[in-house]
């Protein structure tokens, strides 16, 4: 992984604490973390939505091709007129959506997690995990080493 964010780099010391950070301040960042990271699933299932809501428009487009070459015009036309291109949220598909959220709620919170970590943990990510790993491996067993090396 890359050191650029401060990713876990044990030997380098990038997953450590920083002198005289408190463990209750690790653990205020490690909850920060946590929200963070469950902003990170929201934004991946929001683009799952995009996605899928895209693929269902396409299908439902050839379905109503699909129903006037079995000459059911009536019905595809009320498809096509009533749900086909159809905003899911008041003027808007789902790409605006997604760039709502990217360039609003997901930007302001990535900076500002960014700066919390910058602030009271160097730039440092993950250090409460480090740490809880550090707790729970057990040295010199297959599978608990604490680096990849």
């Amino acid at each position: 992984m890359s050191s650029e964010h401060g990713s876990v780099a044990g030997e380098r010391g990038l997953d450590r604490r920083p002198a005289g950070v408190s463990d209750a301040t690790v653990e205020a960042v490690g909850k920060l973390s946590e929200a963070f990271e469950t902003i990170e699933e929201v934004r991946g299932r929001l683009y799952g939505l995009h996605r899928l809501t895209g693929s269902a428009d396409l299908a439902l487009g050839e379905a109503c091709e699909l129903l006037r070459k079995a000459g059911h015009d009536e019905l595809a036309d009320r498809l096509e007129t009533e749900l086909v291109g159809r905003n899911i949220a008041q003027g808007r598909w789902t790409f605006q959506l997604v760039e709502e959220f990217d360039d609003g709620y997901y930007a302001d919170f990535q900076r500002l997690e960014k700066l919390v970590r910058d602030e009271l943990m160097d730039g440092r990510r993950h250090v409460f995990e480090a740490e809880m790993k550090a707790e729970r491996r057990t040295d010199g067993r297959p599978g608990h080493a604490a680096t990849p090396d």
